[in-house]
C-alpha cells in the first residue's frame, strides 16, 4: 500500500477536528446562538453568521446521501483501493461530509442505508481519516484500513527460545552482541494516554497536555508524550529477545546505566522497540545483564528512547 497518498492539512480552524479523530471521536461544531450544526469547520455560523460556535462530540450516526464507484485511480498512489466508494455521508445532526465507504460491496450500498464511523488508521503517527460503513458490520476490525504498517509478531509460531542455565557462565556471555533483536509489537501513544501520565506525574507542561498552544508555539507542531511515559510503556513491549534464562529465584530491575530521550514521540505516534544483551557480569549478589532497548517511532530511525535496563539475576 503506497505511503504517498496526499493527506489533509489541518488549519487553526479545523485542526480540532482532526484531533479528535486521531481519539476515535467526532467532533463537529454547534453555534451557541441558534443552536445550527456546522460542517465543513470555519469561524461564524452560516445560518446566523454569529461567532460563537463550540466543538461538540457526536455519534457520526449517519444516513448515506448519494454515492458513486470509481474504478479508475486519480493519481497512482490510489491504485491498490481500486473500486472506491465516494460518497456523501449525512449525519444525524443534518450536516453533510464527503468521505468514503469501507467494508461494503457494491451490491450491499443504497441510498438511505444506516452507517456508522470508522476511525481508519493511515500512517504511524496516529493520524485516522473519518470513513463509514454498514451499522452490521465489524467498524472496529476496519480500522485498519490504510494503514501505512500492520504490528510484527512478537515471535514466530513454534520457535523455541534457547534457555540459559544462570550458572552456565559462557553461554550468557555468547549473548553479548551488536545485532538488535526483531521489533516487538506496537502500542499507539495518543493524547488520552499522555494527559493521564500528566495527572500521574503533575507533569502538566503544556508541551504534552495543551495540543491548541502546541500546534501554535511548539517546535514540533503539537503536543508530545514525555519521556519518562515512553520509557515507562516499555514494560508493554514484548521483546523477542530469543532467550529465556532459568534457575534463578528472583530477578529485580536495578535501574538503568544510561537514559536518553533523541526524539520526540508526538501525541498519536505508534511505537515499538528492540533491544540487544550489552553486558553481562558476575556480581557479589548474582549476575548482572545490561539490555540496551531503543524505542522508536515506527517508521523513524532515530530512536526516542535509549534505556540501558540494568537486570540482576538472584
Amino acid at each position: 500500500m503506497s505511503n504517498n497518498k496526499p493527506m489533509p492539512v489541518a488549519t487553526e480552524i479545523s485542526a480540532p477536528f482532526w484531533e479528535g479523530l486521531k481519539a476515535e471521536r467526532v467532533l463537529i461544531q454547534q453555534c451557541n446562538a441558534c443552536s445550527h450544526w456546522v460542517f465543513y469547520p470555519r469561524r461564524h455560523c452560516p445560518a446566523c453568521l454569529a461567532h460563537d460556535l463550540s466543538w461538540r462530540e457526536v455519534s457520526g450516526g449517519a444516513t448515506l446521501y448519494s454515492f458513486t464507484v470509481t474504478r479508475i485511480p486519480t493519481l497512482p498512489d490510489f491504485a491498490d483501493e481500486m473500486p472506491q466508494i465516494l460518497a456523501v455521508i449525512e449525519l444525524d445532526q443534518g450536516v453533510r461530509i464527503n468521505s468514503n465507504l469501507v467494508g461494503l460491496d457494491e451490491c450491499e450500498v443504497n441510498i438511505g442505508m444506516r452507517l456508522q464511523p470508522v476511525f481508519a488508521e493511515v500512517d504511524a503517527k496516529g493520524n485516522r481519516l473519518l470513513r463509514f460503513t454498514g451499522v452490521d458490520k465489524d467498524a472496529a476490525g476496519l480500522k485498519t484500513w490504510g494503514a501505512a504498517e500492520q504490528p510484527v509478531p512478537v515471535s514466530e509460531p513454534g520457535v523455541a527460545r534457547r534457555q540459559i542455565a544462570l550458572d552456565d557462565v559462557d553461554a550468557l556471555q555468547s549473548l553479548i552482541s551488536e545485532t538488535f533483536s526483531p521489533w516487538s509489537n506496537q502500542v499507539v501513544v495518543d493524547q488520552a494516554l499522555i494527559d493521564a501520565f500528566a495527572q500521574l506525574s503533575g507533569d502538566d507542561y503544556w508541551i504534552h497536555t495543551d495540543p491548541e498552544r502546541a500546534r501554535k508555539h511548539s517546535p514540533f507542531g503539537g503536543t508530545i508524550a514525555h519521556g519518562a511515559l515512553v520509557q515507562i510503556l516499555q514494560s508493554r513491549l514484548q521483546l523477542n529477545l530469543g532467550y529465556e534464562i532459568t534457575g534463578f529465584s528472583n530477578m529485580v530491575n536495578y535501574g538503568s546505566n544510561r537514559l536518553r530521550f533523541p526524539a520526540p514521540v508526538p501525541a498519536g505516534s505508534t511505537i515499538h522497540a528492540r533491544a540487544r544483551v550489552k553486558q553481562v557480569e558476575q556480581i557479589k549478589s548474582g549476575t548482572q545483564l545490561t539490555l540496551e532497548i531503543n524505542t522508536h517511532v515506527l517508521g523513524n530511525d532515530r530512536p526516542s528512547v535509549i534505556n540501558e535496563l540494568v537486570i540482576v539475576y538472584l
